[in-house]
């Protein structure tokens, strides 16, 4: 099963996520709605209603630094508590991964300090591969 075929998602949901999968980069919740109009959206609070589902299923991720929305890449990473996000200021490119390690580092600092974490996530920002060598 893919995540586009989740039998749990309404309508809207699996729209909502079809556009943040085909989309080349981040899109915040108008984005969406302009992207979805000829699909019968007409209101914000039906992206944001879809969007909160797709949270809670895993499905998509809210980058809270640009407050925009991207598919989850890899599905496997909820496995993880820590998930972190390379963003890339000039073409917009993100990409998705986990670290044990840091992964580790972090949880033994919540334990030494006695802090309960809900949700830990890391977002990078800067320049990918492509887009720092075409800048040298």
């Amino acid at each position: 099963m893919t995540a586009l075929s989740h039998p749990d998602l309404t309508r809207n949901q699996a729209l909502v996520l079809k556009a943040l999968d085909s989309a080349e980069g981040p899109l915040g919740a108008y984005a969406i709605l302009d992207a979805l109009r000829d699909k019968g959206f007409r209101a914000p609070l039906q992206v944001y209603r879809a969007l909160d589902k797709l949270l809670e299923f895993g499905l998509v991720h809210r980058l809270e630094s640009i407050n925009a929305f991207v598919a989850c890449a890899h599905p496997e990473c909820h496995a993880h508590s820590t998930i972190a996000f390379a963003i890339c200021e000039k073409c917009g490119k993100v990409s998705e991964f986990g670290d044990k390690e840091v992964e580790g580092r972090l949880e033994s600092w919540a334990r030494a300090h006695n802090f309960k974490a809900s949700k830990t996530t890391i977002e990078i920002r800067g320049r990918c591969e492509k887009c720092a060598e075409e800048a040298a």
